[in-house]
């Protein structure tokens, strides 16, 4: 008998990651903390749960992909938290970005109840949820894994077991650090090109045919270039990431001075109010400290003179 799903979180990834799901044929229990997000869902099929614990009294397998620590931590262990309606043998899945600590300890207050869990954070942003693309990091047991796999492919490409709980959300945060300065390495290219008079649009096309290449410079060079900062991944949650990547460094006794940097311009962009922001706006700040536009939107006499 195929196992039904549950789905709590529905936001920019978590609502195209559940209709994929629901289009894949599956039976799906919803929920949301804003019950109008729920309603895309229902139109095709799923059904509305008014709380975590009763998605997991539904649900076999329940995924949740929601915005940060806190939020998961009340999701599952909350007064009407998934502990209190899932039973033993029944799987929770953590899709979201959180700290690989609290993962562990969520896993280990989980299982005393006899209730598996993997935590499975992804990569690929909107995009990728839209289209089924993401890259799927998961921590966990190996035939909890094995149970997932088929459901794991509605929603992702790229799908690699890690190791034990907790490891999935270490290669997420490995991922946001590489992303990070990447981002800002971008930026730089960008911000230098125009500072010394050549059109960066011309210099991001020419890179993007040599080692430089990478995709995220074919993805954010241009919207750089245009301030085009609608958000497939947003500050405050990239902002969040490197909080956890800093924590982690810190626990650990390492040195992340490249991560601690891109942290500042965020916290930067936070200060500013743009937390809202697609990432991309990282070279907003960029900008400021260069005193070089990359639009023509702001005036001549702000501009720095070109050398």
């Amino acid at each position: 008998m195929t196992p039904s799903l549950g789905f709590i979180g529905l936001g920019i990834m978590g609502k195209p990651m559940a209709l994929n799901l629901c289009n894949a044929g599956h039976r799906l229990f919803v929920h949301a903390r804003r019950p109008p997000m729920m309603i895309t869902l229902t139109e095709v099929g799923a059904t509305a749960c008014s709380s975590p614990l009763e998605v997991a009294k539904q649900a076999d397998i329940i995924f949740t992909m929601v915005s940060d620590t806190a939020d998961v931590e009340q999701v599952i262990l909350g007064d009407l938290g998934i502990i209190h309606g899932a039973g033993p043998g029944k799987l929770v899945i953590d899709m979201s970005t959180i700290s690989a600590t609290v993962t562990r300890r969520l896993a280990t207050s989980l299982g005393e109840r006899g209730i598996e869990m993997l935590d499975a954070p992804v990569s690929g942003g909107e995009t990728g949820a839209l289209a089924g693309t993401l890259s799927i990091m998961v921590g966990g047991k190996t035939t909890q894994f094995d149970r997932a796999l088929p459901f794991f492919k509605s929603l992702g490409q790229n799908i690699v077991h890690i190791g034990e709980h907790g490891a999935g959300q270490i290669a997420k945060t490995c991922n946001q650090v590489l992303l990070s300065q990447t981002l800002t390495a971008v930026g730089e290219a960008l911000i230098l090109a125009k500072a010394a008079g050549v059109e960066p649009a011309n210099v991001c096309k020419a890179l993007l045919g040599g080692f430089a290449s990478s995709r995220i410079l074919e993805l954010y060079g241009p919207r750089m270039l245009n301030h085009d900062f609608k958000p497939g991944f947003k500050v405050k949650l990239h902002h969040k990431d490197l909080r956890i990547a800093m924590q982690i460094a810190h626990e650990l006794g390492i040195a992340l001075p490249g991560t601690a940097v891109v942290a500042q311009y965020l916290n930067a962009l936070m200060g500013m109010g743009h937390g809202e922001l697609d990432n991309g706006a990282l070279v907003l700040v960029q900008e400021q400290l260069s005193n070089v536009h990359l639009t023509d939107s702001v005036p001549p006499s702000q501009q720095r003179e070109k050398l």
